[in-house]
């Protein structure tokens, strides 16, 4: 990191906390360590989920690089791109920003009030592109989690949105559940890049209750990606429509899987909690 002090901006998206950093002028490469301790509740940036570098693009917008609290670089992240795609559209005027990721380029748009849809491609549905590491249905794919003969879970869907998601059907929500169940099956051997853990409650067709456990982050208030993978999975199984309110822990997600698009829309509210500069190191 440099020694002149770096500015950051403090956002959640759904409750998701990014502390997001502008690298357009001065490159942003922190190491492991570096992006753990800024992760961390302890420091002063008041610590987050996921650190995000907002770096020059040469196709787009910008560039957005994503880390997990856990020092991991990753793909992309659903929540983090309102975020980055709002802070964006204010400082352009723009009414639609692209912004890629090592996932790929997506667009952002104003959707209301801080209120910001991101268009999140289409969703991955082979086994091979989730990646799964033997060939299943991933409509409900062989995966139980307690007794043979009396499953607490079962038959998941599998998806990928640029990242891979299990996604269970259940009415078990409650936090050592999730924890218990999501860090058993977040390194299990059927996922080789490891997986996110979703348990969807379905309401009725139009609302899914989730509660999402992160690959590297664990219980989060809020996974983007997963909210999107819940809404695939249930409208795959006909539980719900191919537009559903998904109602996580920080606020309310709108998904929607176009049917002429194959894309898959998240609306979803952003929040700036404040700016400060990142702690010398």
């Amino acid at each position: 990191m440099s020694h002149t002090p770096r500015p950051y901006i403090r956002m959640n998206g759904a409750g998701n906390a990014f502390i997001v950093v502008q690298a357009f002028e001065e490159g942003f490469h922190p190491t492991e360590d570096q992006v753990r301790a800024l992760c961390d509740p302890a420091s002063p940036t008041g610590g987050c989920d996921q650190l995000i570098g907002v770096e020059p693009s040469e196709t787009a917008d910008a560039f957005m690089r994503v880390w997990n609290a856990d020092g991991s670089m990753v793909q992309t992240c659903g929540n983090a791109l309102r975020c980055v795609g709002w802070l964006l559209l204010e400082a352009t005027d723009k009414e639609e920003v692209i912004i890629d990721t090592l996932a790929g380029p997506t667009t952002a748009r104003r959707a209301g009030d801080h209120q910001v849809t991101v268009d999140m491609g289409q969703p991955r549905l082979d086994w091979t592109e989730v990646p799964l590491a033997e060939e299943m249905d991933t409509r409900g794919i062989e995966l139980q989690v307690g007794p043979i003969d009396a499953p607490l879970l079962h038959t998941p869907g599998a998806v990928s949105m640029g990242n891979p998601h299990v996604v269970f059907f259940t009415d078990q929500q409650d936090d050592a559940f999730v924890r218990g169940s999501g860090s058993l099956i977040e390194h299990h051997p059927l996922f080789p890049e490891g997986v996110n853990v979703g348990f969807a409650k379905v309401i009725d067709r139009n609302h899914i209750r989730l509660r999402v456990w992160e690959r590297g982050a664990g219980l989060t208030l809020a996974c983007g990606t997963g909210a999107c993978a819940a809404l695939v999975a249930t409208a795959r199984r006909g539980l719900t429509d191919r537009k559903a309110t998904v109602v996580v822990d920080g606020g309310e997600l709108t998904i929607d899987w176009d049917e002429a698009s194959g894309h898959v829309f998240m609306t979803g509210p952003v929040e700036i909690e404040r700016t400060g500069l990142l702690p010398q190191s």
